[in-house]
């Protein structure tokens, strides 16, 4: 019988004997079903230890429950029987290779996946996972490579833009500004290529870079995804403020530069089409500089974009609070929601619905690309 007849077989038993009920109840029925597909294939390799595929296809199910030393073993054992065909041998290499990145086993990883490559090719499989294990192991501009050779340009711009972002920290501007020209020439819209620039141009306080680097992102990253580079904006202020200490392993800015450093960032913001997005981080540049009333008028300005875009209307309210005479009981509870509903998580993947209180690139919960959004309206 073919080893997928029996993990369906496996999984037909399992659930014979379940009786649905709670998402925990679900959770455990998916362990039992898997292990009941364990059990099948392994009753089947004994009956017919010959059998490659199912052998591969028990290791896969051992892999998925942890249990990393028994797919070891498996792919192992399959490696040194001889007479083995060339190209069994190499998925059992490739299986091996994620067998060793699961267990934490970066370097056999990376070797097992080079073994099977020697028969299969760069596949564009094998190129992945090389990719994911440089990302890994923080050699950015290696997994860039791999990523360019699958013609993914998106992700190749991503970790060009990492590796910029380590050059600028360790002091070669030289090397960081070759690469982000390098991330743009392949993605020009590569939101974090820009944010690279961006930063740098912000924590070195130079004000013509900044407002360059500003104007040119705006131009070139869609309008849906400007909050990224402008969230990271606000972060380098921060960090290069004096009262912060300059942030860590940054070096502090006079109060002065800052201001200048925001008012141009206004400028340039104020230069596009307004939109919902951009007006409300002008109020937050100018709540960084405590300016209260310039603020009031983006958040205002936002309201009539978007009449129902929660986070620009509570900072209005929480301005507003300051003028009002209010009982002490009252502010402290208006203080405490205020609090609180700041705390909401403001980013949610367009793609599975997962929410977030800080930006991403890659979902964390389905991998997914450039699927973030920020949440205008609650819900």
């Amino acid at each position: 019988m073919p080893w997928n007849e029996l993990f369906r077989l496996g999984r037909r038993k399992s659930k014979q004997q379940s009786v649905p009920g709670t998402s925990g109840a679900s959770e455990q029925h998916t362990l039992q079903d898997t292990r009941a597909a364990i059990e099948e294939l392994s009753q089947a390799v004994r009956n017919n230890p010959e059998s490659v595929e199912i052998y591969l296809a028990l290791g896969n199910l051992y892999r998925s429950q942890g249990e990393i030393e028994r797919a070891i073993h498996i792919r192992n054992s399959l490696i040194a029987r001889p007479g083995l065909d060339p190209d069994l041998k190499a998925r059992s290499q490739f299986e091996l290779g994620r067998d060793f990145r699961r267990g934490g086993m970066l370097d056999r990883s990376r070797q097992a996946f080079e073994d099977a490559s020697v028969v299969l090719g760069h596949t564009e499989e094998i190129e992945l996972e090389l990719a994911r294990l440089a990302a890994d192991s923080g050699e950015f501009e290696r997994a860039a490579e791999h990523y360019g050779r699958m013609g993914r340009a998106l992700a190749q711009a991503h970790f060009l833009a990492r590796q910029a972002g380590e050059c600028f920290r360790q002091g070669d501007t030289t090397q960081g500004e070759r690469l982000i020209k390098q991330a743009l020439t392949v993605f020009p819209a590569s939101p974090e290529a820009w944010l690279a620039s961006v930063v740098q141009a912000t924590l070195s306080g130079n004000i013509e870079q900044l407002g360059v680097s500003l104007q040119s992102a705006c131009a070139n990253i869609p309008a849906p995804q400007r909050f990224l580079l402008l969230e990271g904006l606000l972060e380098a202020l921060s960090a290069a403020r004096v009262d912060n200490g300059g942030g860590s392993g940054t070096k502090a800015l006079p109060l002065a530069r800052i201001t200048d450093l925001v008012q141009a960032s206004v400028r340039v913001l104020a230069s596009f089409p307004p939109d919902t997005l951009l007006c409300y981080y002008c109020a937050k540049l100018y709540l960084f500089e405590a300016d209260l009333e310039s603020a009031k008028h983006w958040l205002e300005k936002a309201l009539v974009l978007n009449a129902d875009f929660w986070l620009a209307r509570l900072e209005l309210v929480s301005l507003v609070l300051t003028d009002q005479e209010l009982t002490h009981f009252l502010r402290d509870q208006m203080a405490y929601f205020i609090s609180h509903a700041r705390k909401s998580k403001r980013f949610v993947c367009q793609a599975c619905g997962f929410r977030w209180d800080k930006t991403f690139f890659v979902c964390p919960r389905c991998r997914s690309w450039h699927s973030i959004l920020f949440r205008q309206e609650f819900s």
